[in-house]
């Protein structure tokens, strides 16, 4: 499986991971559900962060990560999964509040996005169990402790 990153950061945050790991992490999440996937990932501060999400999710605070799934017709047969948008400040602050290490709550936001952009969705109560399911077998997996 090959899955490719496009990179893109605009955070003046010191504490990010590198692009190989978000390579690793995303590769995890991707799977074998796809042969070639390309993710495109922005890496934004607290203020681009909340406008994204006042935008598309109609809510006013800077989030996490925002997942915004390729439309791209299947039979097209293009790589491309998606983009990411994850916000560095928030990251690093939900990693202290829940006490983890900030590189491990980062793969779990990777994780978490990439599977968004698959298809992967938490609205219902099952779909929420199936995903936090895998993406804690998903992040164990990589070495980290249980997301959740």
């Amino acid at each position: 499986m090959n899955v490719m990153i496009d990179l893109q950061v605009a955070s003046s945050s010191d504490n990010l991971p590198s692009e190989e790991q978000l390579i690793q992490w995303a590769t995890a999440a991707v799977r074998d559900e796809r042969e070639e996937a390309e993710i495109s990932v922005v890496i934004v501060d607290a203020e681009e962060g909340q406008q994204l999400n006042l935008q598309w999710r109609g809510k006013d605070y800077a989030t996490n990560v925002l997942s915004f799934p390729s439309d791209l017709p299947p039979e097209l047969g293009l790589p491309l999964l998606g983009d990411l948008v994850i916000c560095a400040p928030v990251v690093e602050r939900e990693a202290k509040e829940q006490g983890k290490t900030l590189m491990s709550h980062w793969a779990h936001m990777v994780i978490h996005g990439t599977l968004h952009l698959l298809g992967y969705d938490h609205i219902e109560d099952d779909e929420a169990e199936e995903m936090e399911a895998l993406e804690t077998d998903l992040i164990i997996a990589l070495g980290f402790n249980d997301p959740y």
